[in-house]
């Protein structure tokens, strides 16, 4: 682990000199942050950038992400922070994941924490919840149909449609963690015992394959999901998109990086 921290560091570092930008915060965004990676799973490393001033000073659309190549386990891209704060006022999920990730990689300037105490006036529970139940549809659909499936899919599944109640429970953000999620949505019962056998199995570096499909798993995915699917139409669509915070933010954060 320390060795990939070095080269993360290492190879941000060089995205800075190559691309002349400043970053302004980098995470892991995947199996890591949330809490099953496998032994072989990728780094997910996902950061904000700001470029020059002169950059944002131009009547032509240029583009607006960094992204590298995988390479030895290191999954590297990167949003433009104007790009971010676009996604960010329209409660973009994957954008609110990153910024409470238990596992940050780089955070430089003020411009982050700001766009986190900003979070949960901008965020949207009914588009967030759509975002995990169209994530959870997809993948239980394609992994998990048939008498033997693709056993850590599970995963796949089970953190989106839990990620849904705690949405309709709380009205918020829900956390990375897994074995969060799992605390405070399920009751002591042989789904919650099935899960964690999974988990445990998974952290052991179990190489999971083609396996007979979990049936106490299944029906509570298949369950929840057709729930949601009629739940999310009635969930708040509320959510201030703060346009006048967010220019003021983006604006004191060229100056903050770049001076005056």
């Amino acid at each position: 682990m320390q060795d990939y921290l070095k080269k993360i560091e290492e190879e941000l570092k060089r995205i800075e000199i190559d691309e002349h930008v400043r970053i302004l915060y980098a995470c892991e965004s995947g199996s890591r942050a949330w809490g099953f990676p496998s032994k072989d799973s990728d780094y997910d490393v996902r950061f904000l950038y700001v470029r020059p001033i002169d950059w944002y000073l131009s009547i032509f659309e240029k583009r607006d992400v960094i992204e590298r190549p995988i390479s030895d386990q290191l999954d590297i891209n990167g949003w433009d922070l104007k790009k971010a704060l676009n996604l960010f006022r329209k409660s973009n999920p994957p954008l609110l994941e990153w910024l409470q990730s238990p596992i940050p990689y780089m955070e430089q300037f003020t411009v982050t924490e700001q766009i986190r105490q900003l979070s949960p006036l901008t965020f949207s529970p009914r588009s967030s919840m759509y975002h995990y139940l169209h994530m959870a549809k997809g993948n239980f659909r394609e992994y998990l149909q048939g008498e033997y499936v693709k056993i850590k899919k599970y995963f796949y599944v089970l953190r989106p449609v839990l990620a849904c109640e705690w949405i309709e429970r709380w009205n918020s953000m829900p956390p990375m963690d897994f074995e969060e999620l799992v605390e405070a949505i399920l009751p002591a019962s042989k789904l919650k015992e099935d899960v964690y056998t999974l988990l445990t199995r998974k952290k052991a570096g179990v190489e999971f394959d083609l396996e007979p499909k979990m049936t106490e798993i299944n029906d509570y995915l298949e369950r929840q999901i057709a729930y949601f699917e009629e739940t999310a139409k009635q969930v708040p669509a509320s959510g201030d998109k703060r346009d006048a915070a967010l220019d003021a933010l983006f604006r004191e954060a060229l100056r903050e990086v770049w001076g005056s």
